[in-house]
């Protein structure tokens, strides 16, 4: 017999507002506990140091965490200048210092404004990418370093906000909008040594990743202060926001009952979604489509070269259904 899974069926996508000293997978353990989910799961890690957005999905949602994993994301950051610390941040040991030559905003911005656009970014040893089955950031615990390989990612847009660049601990803040696989620790010490300077950050936080923005983010200490189960599964937004980016197809009673038993169906087009290079990509197959019946979000589809919609991933409730009906 199988081993019934323990906990509530929630499903949904929690915005948590991730606190700073906690690494991202005890935030995702204390949001599942405080929702008693079955299932949880996040997309995107954040440093223990970070703090801001960081999307929980329950139950059903976690079929579709890939959509996040791909997503642009924004951060704000404080480049501290004048040293370099073993992990890019303020909780590393500092492995270099450099005078920080006189700087001006004007200087700094400029600066700022030449590292937007694609590049080569070596990931740090301390991150979680693997090398050989262990991940970096424990080999480097032991002293070790490994070759990595560098990465192309993409900084879209990045400005200066402050900087205090007087005194013996100049420092600047940075808003940034990159491409999923960027390191901000390294680019902000990129940026310190274009500067002339070592540099590590001692702020991040992220404010937006893929469709979701700080606005709806919720704090721990909030969702432990809400009633009861109820309260708290009201905050959660349903599965097809993660999906926003794709175009969308209603189903018939035929075309749910084809798909329900893994067959071709015909589906008629709802509003398309706005063009954005994630939709514009598709599926190697065909176009990748949300699928709705009665209004009701079912999962994804792909419509291929005849127009035929073929199931990709779709919710066991609805699979559930052709077993029942």
């Amino acid at each position: 017999m199988a081993r019934r899974r323990r906990g509530l069926p929630v499903d949904g996508v929690l915005l948590l507002d991730k606190p700073q000293g906690l690494s991202s997978n005890h935030a995702l353990q204390r949001a599942r506990r405080l929702f008693q989910a079955q299932k949880a799961g996040h997309t995107g890690t954040l440093d223990p140091m970070a703090t801001g957005l960081l999307p929980v999905l329950f139950g059903e949602a976690t079929k579709f965490s890939s959509q996040l994993l791909e997503a642009d994301k924004v951060y704000r950051t404080r480049v501290e200048l004048g040293a370099s610390t073993d992990t890019g941040d303020a909780e590393g040991a500092i492995i270099e210092r450099r005078p920080v030559p006189r700087l001006e905003e004007a200087e700094v911005a400029g600066m700022i404004d030449r590292f937007i656009g694609e590049q080569e970014q070596l990931p740090p040893m301390y991150s979680a990418l693997k090398h050989q089955g262990r991940k970096l950031y424990e080999l480097a615990r032991e002293g070790k370093t490994v070759e990595r390989a560098a990465r192309r990612i993409s900084v879209y847009d990045a400005r200066l906000l402050s900087a205090s660049l007087a005194g013996s601990a100049p420092w600047f803040d940075l808003e940034v909008r990159v491409s999923k696989g960027t390191y901000v620790r390294t680019l902000a010490g990129d940026m310190a040594k274009a500067l002339g300077c070592e540099g590590h950050i001692s702020q991040l936080r992220r404010l937006k990743t893929g469709p979701f923005d700080a606005d709806g983010m919720l704090t721990l200490e909030a969702l432990e202060a809400l009633e009861d189960q109820s309260a708290r599964e009201a905050t959660l937004a349903p599965i097809d926001v993660l999906l926003e980016h794709l175009p969308a197809h209603q189903l018939s009673e035929a075309g749910r009952e084809a798909l329900r038993f893994g067959r071709p169906a015909r589906a008629e087009p709802l509003a398309a979604a706005p063009p954005t290079a994630e939709s514009a990509a598709g599926d190697d197959d065909g176009v990748l489509t949300r699928l709705y019946h009665d209004e009701v979000f079912v999962g994804l589809g792909v419509v291929d070269a005849s127009g035929d919609i073929v199931p990709r991933r779709l919710l066991s409730s609805f699979v559930a259904g052709a077993k029942t009906d």
